[in-house]
Protein backbone atom coordinates (compact mmCIF):
# COMPACT_ATOMS: atom_id res chain seq x y z
CA UNK A 1 0.00 0.00 0.00
CA UNK A 2 1.46 3.36 -1.00
CA UNK A 3 1.52 6.64 0.93
CA UNK A 4 -1.64 8.08 -0.72
CA UNK A 5 -3.71 5.06 0.25
CA UNK A 6 -2.49 5.27 3.86
CA UNK A 7 -3.45 8.97 4.01
CA UNK A 8 -6.91 8.27 2.62
CA UNK A 9 -7.42 5.43 5.09
CA UNK A 10 -6.48 7.53 8.12
CA UNK A 11 -8.41 10.61 6.98
CA UNK A 12 -11.57 8.58 6.57
CA UNK A 13 -11.31 7.55 10.23
CA UNK A 14 -10.58 10.88 11.91
CA UNK A 15 -12.70 9.91 14.90
CA UNK A 16 -10.07 7.35 15.80
CA UNK A 17 -7.22 9.85 15.98
CA UNK A 18 -5.94 9.08 19.45
CA UNK A 19 -2.24 8.14 19.58
CA UNK A 20 -3.11 5.26 21.83
CA UNK A 21 -5.25 3.85 19.04
CA UNK A 22 -2.25 3.63 16.79
CA UNK A 23 -0.02 1.38 18.88
CA UNK A 24 0.66 -1.77 16.96
CA UNK A 25 1.81 -5.28 17.78
CA UNK A 26 3.62 -7.71 15.53
CA UNK A 27 0.72 -10.15 15.76
CA UNK A 28 -1.82 -7.47 14.64
CA UNK A 29 -2.36 -6.44 11.06
CA UNK A 30 -0.92 -2.89 10.70
CA UNK A 31 -4.06 -1.79 8.85
CA UNK A 32 -6.36 -2.84 11.73
CA UNK A 33 -6.49 -0.15 14.45
CA UNK A 34 -7.28 -1.27 18.02
CA UNK A 35 -10.38 0.13 19.67
CA UNK A 36 -9.83 2.35 22.70
CA UNK A 37 -11.39 5.57 24.06
CA UNK A 38 -8.62 6.79 26.32
CA UNK A 39 -6.54 9.63 24.83
CA UNK A 40 -3.77 9.42 27.42
CA UNK A 41 -3.58 5.63 27.64
CA UNK A 42 -0.14 3.97 27.70
CA UNK A 43 1.45 3.34 24.29
CA UNK A 44 2.20 -0.35 23.82
CA UNK A 45 5.75 -0.88 22.46
CA UNK A 46 6.22 -2.53 19.10
CA UNK A 47 7.49 -6.13 19.31
CA UNK A 48 8.40 -7.20 15.78
CA UNK A 49 11.21 -9.62 16.69
CA UNK A 50 13.68 -7.93 14.35
CA UNK A 51 16.60 -8.44 16.70
CA UNK A 52 15.87 -12.15 17.09
CA UNK A 53 15.60 -12.62 13.34
CA UNK A 54 18.81 -10.65 12.78
CA UNK A 55 20.69 -12.74 15.35
CA UNK A 56 19.47 -15.97 13.83
CA UNK A 57 20.36 -14.75 10.36
CA UNK A 58 23.92 -13.99 11.50
CA UNK A 59 24.14 -17.41 13.15
CA UNK A 60 23.06 -19.17 9.96
CA UNK A 61 25.59 -17.13 7.96
CA UNK A 62 28.40 -18.23 10.27
CA UNK A 63 27.25 -21.86 10.04
CA UNK A 64 27.16 -21.61 6.26
CA UNK A 65 30.77 -20.37 6.23
CA UNK A 66 31.84 -23.31 8.40
CA UNK A 67 30.10 -25.93 6.26
CA UNK A 68 31.50 -24.37 3.09
CA UNK A 69 35.02 -24.52 4.54
CA UNK A 70 34.57 -28.16 5.61
CA UNK A 71 33.33 -29.00 2.13
CA UNK A 72 36.45 -27.49 0.55
CA UNK A 73 38.75 -29.28 3.00
CA UNK A 74 37.09 -32.63 2.31
CA UNK A 75 37.26 -32.02 -1.44
CA UNK A 76 41.00 -31.36 -1.19
CA UNK A 77 41.62 -34.48 0.90
CA UNK A 78 39.46 -36.85 -1.12
CA UNK A 79 41.71 -36.40 -4.15
CA UNK A 80 44.73 -37.67 -2.25
CA UNK A 81 42.72 -40.50 -0.72
CA UNK A 82 41.33 -41.75 -4.03
CA UNK A 83 44.77 -41.62 -5.62
CA UNK A 84 46.04 -43.90 -2.86
CA UNK A 85 43.10 -46.25 -3.45
CA UNK A 86 43.55 -46.47 -7.22
CA UNK A 87 47.35 -46.72 -7.10
CA UNK A 88 47.27 -49.50 -4.53
CA UNK A 89 44.69 -51.71 -6.22
CA UNK A 90 46.91 -53.24 -8.93
CA UNK A 91 49.46 -54.33 -6.33
CA UNK A 92 46.97 -55.98 -3.99
CA UNK A 93 45.03 -57.69 -6.78
CA UNK A 94 48.16 -58.95 -8.55
CA UNK A 95 49.49 -60.23 -5.25
CA UNK A 96 46.37 -62.35 -4.84
CA UNK A 97 46.89 -63.85 -8.29
CA UNK A 98 50.54 -64.64 -7.54
CA UNK A 99 49.56 -66.39 -4.33
CA UNK A 100 47.07 -68.61 -6.07
CA UNK A 101 49.43 -69.29 -8.93
CA UNK A 102 51.84 -70.70 -6.37
CA UNK A 103 49.00 -72.47 -4.59
CA UNK A 104 48.01 -74.30 -7.78
CA UNK A 105 51.56 -75.55 -8.23
CA UNK A 106 51.56 -76.94 -4.69
CA UNK A 107 48.24 -78.78 -4.87
CA UNK A 108 49.92 -82.19 -5.13
CA UNK A 109 52.48 -81.53 -2.40
CA UNK A 110 51.92 -82.13 1.27
CA UNK A 111 52.51 -78.58 2.54
CA UNK A 112 50.67 -76.97 5.41
CA UNK A 113 49.43 -73.49 4.44
CA UNK A 114 47.38 -72.22 7.40
CA UNK A 115 45.88 -69.19 5.67
CA UNK A 116 44.33 -71.32 2.93
CA UNK A 117 42.91 -74.06 5.12
CA UNK A 118 39.14 -74.20 4.88
CA UNK A 119 37.63 -75.75 7.97
CA UNK A 120 34.08 -75.92 9.40
CA UNK A 121 33.05 -72.45 10.53
CA UNK A 122 32.28 -72.37 14.24
CA UNK A 123 33.37 -68.83 15.00
CA UNK A 124 33.77 -65.77 12.78
CA UNK A 125 35.84 -62.63 13.40
CA UNK A 126 34.32 -59.44 12.00
CA UNK A 127 36.76 -56.60 11.33
CA UNK A 128 34.51 -53.50 11.25
CA UNK A 129 36.15 -50.37 9.81
CA UNK A 130 34.42 -47.09 10.65
CA UNK A 131 35.44 -43.44 10.58
CA UNK A 132 37.03 -41.36 13.31
CA UNK A 133 34.76 -38.33 12.88
CA UNK A 134 31.15 -37.50 12.24
CA UNK A 135 29.41 -34.94 10.01
CA UNK A 136 29.56 -37.35 7.08
CA UNK A 137 25.91 -38.23 6.58
CA UNK A 138 25.03 -41.90 7.00
CA UNK A 139 28.55 -43.20 6.39
CA UNK A 140 29.20 -44.62 9.86
CA UNK A 141 25.58 -45.61 10.38
CA UNK A 142 25.52 -47.70 7.20
CA UNK A 143 28.54 -49.80 8.12
CA UNK A 144 27.36 -50.38 11.70
CA UNK A 145 23.94 -51.40 10.42
CA UNK A 146 25.59 -53.92 8.11
CA UNK A 147 27.59 -55.25 11.05
CA UNK A 148 24.40 -55.63 13.10
CA UNK A 149 22.70 -57.45 10.21
CA UNK A 150 25.66 -59.81 9.79
CA UNK A 151 25.71 -60.50 13.53
CA UNK A 152 22.00 -61.32 13.47
CA UNK A 153 22.58 -63.65 10.51
CA UNK A 154 25.38 -65.47 12.34
CA UNK A 155 23.17 -65.84 15.41
CA UNK A 156 20.42 -67.42 13.32
CA UNK A 157 22.96 -69.87 11.90
CA UNK A 158 24.23 -70.77 15.37
CA UNK A 159 27.74 -69.47 14.64
CA UNK A 160 29.74 -67.65 17.30
CA UNK A 161 31.35 -64.33 16.48
CA UNK A 162 33.70 -61.68 17.76
CA UNK A 163 34.34 -58.12 16.58
CA UNK A 164 37.54 -56.21 15.95
CA UNK A 165 36.53 -52.55 15.83
CA UNK A 166 38.66 -50.09 13.86
CA UNK A 167 37.87 -46.38 14.23
CA UNK A 168 36.60 -44.08 16.97
CA UNK A 169 32.98 -44.18 15.82
CA UNK A 170 32.97 -47.97 15.90
CA UNK A 171 34.48 -47.90 19.38
CA UNK A 172 31.77 -45.60 20.75
CA UNK A 173 29.08 -47.67 19.00
CA UNK A 174 30.12 -51.06 20.39
CA UNK A 175 30.91 -49.72 23.87
CA UNK A 176 27.24 -48.73 24.18
CA UNK A 177 26.27 -52.31 23.25
CA UNK A 178 27.96 -54.59 25.79
CA UNK A 179 26.04 -57.64 24.51
CA UNK A 180 28.27 -57.68 21.39
CA UNK A 181 31.60 -59.42 22.14
CA UNK A 182 34.53 -57.28 21.02
CA UNK A 183 38.01 -58.78 20.86
CA UNK A 184 39.77 -55.43 20.79
CA UNK A 185 39.41 -51.78 19.80
CA UNK A 186 41.82 -50.17 17.36
CA UNK A 187 41.88 -46.49 16.46
CA UNK A 188 43.21 -44.95 13.27
CA UNK A 189 45.98 -42.40 12.99
CA UNK A 190 44.60 -40.17 10.28
CA UNK A 191 45.75 -41.20 6.82
CA UNK A 192 46.13 -45.04 6.65
CA UNK A 193 49.67 -46.36 6.81
CA UNK A 194 51.27 -49.77 6.38
CA UNK A 195 52.14 -49.78 10.08
CA UNK A 196 48.50 -49.37 11.07
CA UNK A 197 47.46 -52.12 8.65
CA UNK A 198 50.21 -54.38 10.01
CA UNK A 199 48.82 -54.03 13.55
CA UNK A 200 45.40 -55.20 12.40
CA UNK A 201 46.92 -57.97 10.25
CA UNK A 202 48.91 -59.34 13.21
CA UNK A 203 45.76 -59.58 15.34
CA UNK A 204 43.81 -61.28 12.53
CA UNK A 205 46.66 -63.65 11.77
CA UNK A 206 47.03 -64.77 15.38
CA UNK A 207 43.28 -65.37 15.74
CA UNK A 208 43.05 -67.47 12.57
CA UNK A 209 46.27 -69.49 12.93
CA UNK A 210 45.53 -70.35 16.57
CA UNK A 211 42.11 -71.57 15.40
CA UNK A 212 40.29 -69.23 17.76
CA UNK A 213 38.25 -68.26 14.71
CA UNK A 214 37.60 -70.23 11.53
CA UNK A 215 36.83 -67.32 9.25
CA UNK A 216 37.69 -63.61 9.11
CA UNK A 217 35.41 -61.12 7.37
CA UNK A 218 36.29 -57.52 6.59
CA UNK A 219 33.44 -54.97 6.77
CA UNK A 220 34.28 -51.65 5.16
CA UNK A 221 32.89 -49.07 2.72
CA UNK A 222 34.07 -49.55 -0.85
CA UNK A 223 34.80 -46.31 -2.71
CA UNK A 224 33.16 -46.32 -6.17
CA UNK A 225 32.83 -42.64 -7.00
CA UNK A 226 32.40 -39.30 -5.32
CA UNK A 227 28.66 -39.86 -4.96
CA UNK A 228 28.63 -43.64 -4.57
CA UNK A 229 30.24 -45.75 -1.84
CA UNK A 230 28.93 -49.17 -0.95
CA UNK A 231 29.38 -51.09 2.34
CA UNK A 232 30.75 -54.55 1.56
CA UNK A 233 31.70 -57.69 3.48
CA UNK A 234 34.90 -59.22 2.14
CA UNK A 235 36.10 -62.68 3.13
CA UNK A 236 39.67 -62.05 4.27
CA UNK A 237 40.57 -65.52 5.54
CA UNK A 238 40.71 -68.22 4.35
CA UNK A 239 41.81 -67.16 0.89
CA UNK A 240 39.27 -67.35 -1.90
CA UNK A 241 39.75 -70.37 -4.21
CA UNK A 242 39.07 -68.16 -7.25
CA UNK A 243 42.14 -66.03 -6.71
CA UNK A 244 40.02 -62.86 -6.66
CA UNK A 245 38.94 -60.52 -3.92
CA UNK A 246 35.40 -61.64 -3.10
CA UNK A 247 32.67 -60.90 -0.61
CA UNK A 248 31.07 -63.49 1.66
CA UNK A 249 28.85 -64.71 -1.19
CA UNK A 250 31.77 -65.28 -3.55
CA UNK A 251 31.00 -62.19 -5.63
CA UNK A 252 34.06 -60.30 -6.81
CA UNK A 253 34.58 -56.84 -5.32
CA UNK A 254 37.53 -56.00 -7.57
CA UNK A 255 37.37 -52.57 -9.18
CA UNK A 256 36.66 -52.62 -12.91
CA UNK A 257 37.11 -48.87 -13.22
CA UNK A 258 37.56 -45.73 -11.17
CA UNK A 259 36.89 -42.04 -11.45
CA UNK A 260 39.31 -39.28 -10.59
CA UNK A 261 37.93 -35.94 -9.40
CA UNK A 262 39.62 -32.57 -9.40
CA UNK A 263 38.53 -29.15 -8.18
CA UNK A 264 38.11 -26.45 -10.81
CA UNK A 265 36.48 -23.04 -10.98
CA UNK A 266 33.56 -22.43 -13.28
CA UNK A 267 31.72 -19.10 -13.52
CA UNK A 268 33.37 -17.92 -10.33
CA UNK A 269 32.29 -20.99 -8.34
CA UNK A 270 34.04 -24.19 -7.39
CA UNK A 271 33.13 -27.18 -9.52
CA UNK A 272 34.18 -30.81 -9.89
CA UNK A 273 35.40 -32.54 -13.00
CA UNK A 274 35.65 -36.30 -13.27
CA UNK A 275 37.87 -38.50 -15.41
CA UNK A 276 37.28 -42.23 -15.87
CA UNK A 277 40.34 -44.34 -15.10
CA UNK A 278 40.57 -48.06 -15.76
CA UNK A 279 43.05 -50.06 -13.75
CA UNK A 280 45.23 -52.17 -16.01
CA UNK A 281 46.75 -55.38 -14.68
CA UNK A 282 49.32 -57.55 -16.39
CA UNK A 283 48.21 -61.14 -16.87
CA UNK A 284 50.37 -63.77 -15.22
CA UNK A 285 51.82 -66.43 -17.45
CA UNK A 286 50.49 -69.94 -16.68
CA UNK A 287 54.00 -71.37 -17.15
CA UNK A 288 55.63 -68.96 -14.72
CA UNK A 289 58.40 -70.57 -12.67
CA UNK A 290 59.83 -69.36 -9.39
CA UNK A 291 63.50 -69.64 -8.56
CA UNK A 292 63.05 -69.94 -4.81
CA UNK A 293 61.22 -72.68 -2.97
CA UNK A 294 57.43 -72.02 -3.20
CA UNK A 295 57.08 -72.55 0.53
CA UNK A 296 59.54 -69.72 1.24
CA UNK A 297 57.71 -67.48 -1.19
CA UNK A 298 54.39 -68.23 0.48
CA UNK A 299 55.81 -67.53 3.93
CA UNK A 300 56.92 -64.11 2.68
CA UNK A 301 53.83 -63.24 0.63
CA UNK A 302 50.99 -64.34 2.91
CA UNK A 303 51.67 -61.71 5.62
CA UNK A 304 52.15 -59.16 2.85
CA UNK A 305 48.79 -60.19 1.41
CA UNK A 306 47.01 -59.59 4.70
CA UNK A 307 48.70 -56.24 5.12
CA UNK A 308 47.85 -55.10 1.58
CA UNK A 309 44.20 -56.13 1.79
CA UNK A 310 43.66 -54.39 5.12
CA UNK A 311 45.52 -51.28 3.94
CA UNK A 312 43.35 -51.19 0.82
CA UNK A 313 40.19 -51.43 2.94
CA UNK A 314 41.40 -48.62 5.21
CA UNK A 315 42.18 -46.41 2.22
CA UNK A 316 38.82 -47.07 0.57
CA UNK A 317 37.01 -46.42 3.84
CA UNK A 318 38.80 -43.10 4.28
CA UNK A 319 38.08 -42.03 0.71
CA UNK A 320 34.41 -42.93 1.18
CA UNK A 321 34.27 -41.03 4.47
CA UNK A 322 35.74 -37.88 2.91
CA UNK A 323 33.39 -38.12 -0.07
CA UNK A 324 30.42 -38.60 2.28
CA UNK A 325 31.50 -35.61 4.37
CA UNK A 326 31.91 -33.50 1.27
CA UNK A 327 28.38 -34.38 0.14
CA UNK A 328 26.93 -33.79 3.59
CA UNK A 329 28.61 -30.39 3.92
CA UNK A 330 27.47 -29.46 0.42
CA UNK A 331 23.87 -30.26 1.37
CA UNK A 332 24.26 -28.37 4.65
CA UNK A 333 25.59 -25.33 2.78
CA UNK A 334 22.65 -25.41 0.37
CA UNK A 335 20.19 -25.73 3.26
CA UNK A 336 21.85 -22.81 5.07
CA UNK A 337 21.54 -20.62 1.99
CA UNK A 338 17.87 -21.55 1.65
CA UNK A 339 17.28 -20.79 5.33
CA UNK A 340 19.08 -17.46 4.99
CA UNK A 341 16.81 -16.58 2.08
CA UNK A 342 13.68 -17.38 4.13
CA UNK A 343 14.96 -15.47 7.16
CA UNK A 344 15.78 -12.44 4.99
CA UNK A 345 12.24 -12.45 3.63
CA UNK A 346 10.80 -12.69 7.15
CA UNK A 347 13.10 -9.91 8.35
CA UNK A 348 12.05 -7.63 5.48
CA UNK A 349 8.37 -8.34 6.13
CA UNK A 350 8.72 -7.49 9.81
CA UNK A 351 10.69 -4.34 9.07
CA UNK A 352 8.14 -3.24 6.47
CA UNK A 353 5.31 -3.83 8.94
CA UNK A 354 7.14 -1.76 11.56
CA UNK A 355 7.75 1.12 9.13
CA UNK A 356 4.12 1.00 8.03
CA UNK A 357 2.98 1.21 11.64
CA UNK A 358 5.20 4.19 12.33
CA UNK A 359 3.85 5.98 9.24
CA UNK A 360 0.31 5.35 10.44
CA UNK A 361 1.12 6.85 13.82
CA UNK A 362 2.73 9.95 12.30
CA UNK A 363 -0.10 10.55 9.80
CA UNK A 364 -2.81 9.92 12.38
CA UNK A 365 -1.06 12.20 14.90
CA UNK A 366 -0.77 15.00 12.37
CA UNK A 367 -4.40 14.54 11.37
CA UNK A 368 -5.42 14.70 15.05
CA UNK A 369 -3.55 17.98 15.57
CA UNK A 370 -5.14 19.54 12.51
CA UNK A 371 -8.64 18.51 13.42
Amino acid sequence: MNFINLTTLVSSKSSLSSTSLLSLHSSINPLQLPRSSSIFSHVTPIHCGLREIRNRLNSVKNTQKITEAMKLVSAAKVRRAQEAVVNGRPFSETLVEVLYNINEQLQNEDIDMPLTNIRPVKKVALVVITGDRGLCGGFNNNITKMAEARIAELKNQGVEYTVISVGKKGRSYFIRRPHIPVDRFLEGMGFPTAKEAQTIADNVFSLFVSEEVDKVELLYTKFVSLVKFVPVIQTLLPLSPKGRICDMNGVSVDADGDEFFRLTSKEGKLALERDAVRTEKAELSPIMQFEQDPVQILDALLPLYLNSQILKALQESLASELAARMGAMSNATDNAMELMKNLSMSYNRERQAKITGELLEIIAGADALNS
